[in-house]
């Protein structure tokens, strides 16, 4: 058995999400050589399922690496990455706040899915699970947008808000995981976890 895992994640809501169901956890963090944000570099022929997979593979494939040259304990490691598509599109992370209100606009009034891909390894042994969810919002006002760029919250998250911010005020129905569309689908990830045989 495991004791604990590294979290090869920046995301305050994944090792938080981990902590609620009891899994010990140690962040597995990029060095300032490493460019994290060029593994989450789109395609043109990416489809928004196999975006998160290659995302989180290739974060996957940095985390191992990282552990080899750091020289630390063998343990399971857990990465994860969420996107959110409108039909094939995908809507990342915003680059600034006129690209934030432009995501925001599009999900208003409509149906999206949020798509989180998490994969556990031990060794050569890896699991992979994609969560996806459907999110409705209401109309939203461009006075409402405005108010909530301005916060700064759509800054780091991919279609441009946090379920758990203010946006929830928008939200007329979720079906799926809420923890998935906070970054980390709980229920699959136990079971990968419980596979990798993780104490928790």
């Amino acid at each position: 058995m495991h004791d604990f895992i590294y979290l090869a994640s920046q995301s305050p809501r994944r090792a938080q999400l981990l902590d609620q169901i009891g899994v010990r956890h140690q962040a597995l963090l990029a060095g300032e050589d490493e460019n994290v944000e060029a593994l989450e570099a789109e395609r043109t022929d990416d489809l928004p399922v196999q975006y998160v997979q290659r995302v989180t593979l290739a974060k996957l494939r940095a985390a191992e690496q990282r552990l080899a040259r750091r020289k630390w304990p063998v343990a399971p490691i857990l990465c994860a990455d969420t996107t959110v598509a409108l039909g094939r599109r995908i809507l990342g992370k915003p680059v600034d706040a006129a690209a934030a209100a432009d995501t925001l606009t599009l999900l208003s009034g409509r149906t999206h899915r949020v798509i989180t891909a998490v994969v556990v390894t031990v060794g050569p042994r890896q699991a992979l699970t994609v969560s996806v969810s459907h999110v409705r919002f209401a109309a939203i006002a461009k006075a409402q947008i405005a108010r909530y760029v301005a916060s700064g919250e759509p800054f780091g998250k991919a279609g441009a808000y946090a379920i758990q911010s203010a946006a929830a005020v928008w939200i007329e129905h979720i079906e799926g995981s809420y923890s998935g569309i906070m970054g980390l689908p709980l229920y699959p990830t136990a079971q990968l976890l419980q596979a990798a045989r993780v104490r928790f």
